[in-house]
């Protein structure tokens, strides 16, 4: 997906100040205003670059510079930029997503899918010296059918089911959907219990062949489950425009890049719509 990078950053510049809210500007102990953290992240995982290859890109984009309040001849160092992932809690990154998500049209119907990140390692080394095994995260996502946009993401390292993880993503934007459309993998009878307390429809594809399973399927594929192809669209646009294997080393902020993933997708539509 081919955007031009000055309106990249002044979109997420503009998403980044509405997730922040009152916190936007600079701290009261000086230094880079916040929403400028938000940016430096956003681009440096939009073109693959390392922490100190994002520091020399800005030495060369004056324009970029100004818009951010920085100057080309006196930027911070890398690890500015490193920590600031750490400092800025999870929820300030889903404010971002949900805000960059706010500004394409929202449909209600959404489509619930699970895809997974490769957690990338600079060594087979470092990987049994900490003694990590799982290779994988696991991401359960909501993705608006009419516009592709991600709501919302959740993260887990182990092997949740899909029937634990997808309630948990339905509960917290249940507000504002109207239908959730998810494969046999979310097929339960204690999510479609659960779910049904809220005032929306759950067209799950059940399993099997019993005459009751078929009746259920082919009224979902008449009432717009075809749709949950969408989800998968996403996915693809994301690791092909960005990567699928993650760069950080320890978990907490491998879940932080994964949505910052989704709402750079996001922010990536709305530019190239503009």
């Amino acid at each position: 997906m081919a955007i031009a990078l000055l309106d990249f950053v002044q979109n997420v510049l503009r998403v980044a100040k509405q997730a922040l809210g009152n916190r936007a500007g600079r701290p009261a102990s000086g230094g880079l205003p916040r929403e400028a953290h938000i940016v430096a992240h956003c681009l440096r995982k939009e073109e693959g670059h390392t922490f100190t290859e994002l520091v020399d890109r800005l030495s060369l984009m004056p324009a970029v510079c100004d818009l951010l309040g920085l100057h080309p001849d006196a930027l911070p160092d890398p690890t500015t930029f490193y920590y600031s992932l750490d400092r800025y809690a999870m929820y300030v990154w889903r404010a971002l997503l949900r805000a960059s998500a706010q500004q394409l049209r929202q449909s209600g119907h959404v489509a619930l899918d699970s895809t997974f990140f490769e957690r990338k390692q600079a060594s087979q080394y470092y990987l049994q010296r900490r003694g990590r095994t799982v290779t994988t995260i696991k991401a359960t996502t909501l993705t608006d059918t009419a516009s592709l946009a991600v709501l919302d993401v959740h993260c887990c390292i182990e092997r949740e089911p899909d029937t634990q993880a997808g309630p948990r993503v339905v509960r917290r934007n249940a507000d504002d959907l109207r239908a959730v459309v998810a494969d046999n993998g979310f097929q339960d009878w204690h999510t479609e219990y659960e779910l049904s307390a809220y005032d929306l429809e759950y067209r799950v594809h059940h399993r099997g062949s019993t005459p009751m399973a078929v009746a259920h399927n082919t009224l979902n594929q008449l009432t717009g489950y075809t749709q949950r192809w969408m989800a998968e669209t996403s996915y693809s646009t994301t690791k092909r425009t960005q990567d699928s294997a993650l760069r950080s080393r320890f978990w907490y902020r491998q879940f932080r890049e994964i949505v910052l993933m989704f709402a750079i997708h996001n922010i990536k539509k709305m530019t190239k719509k503009l």
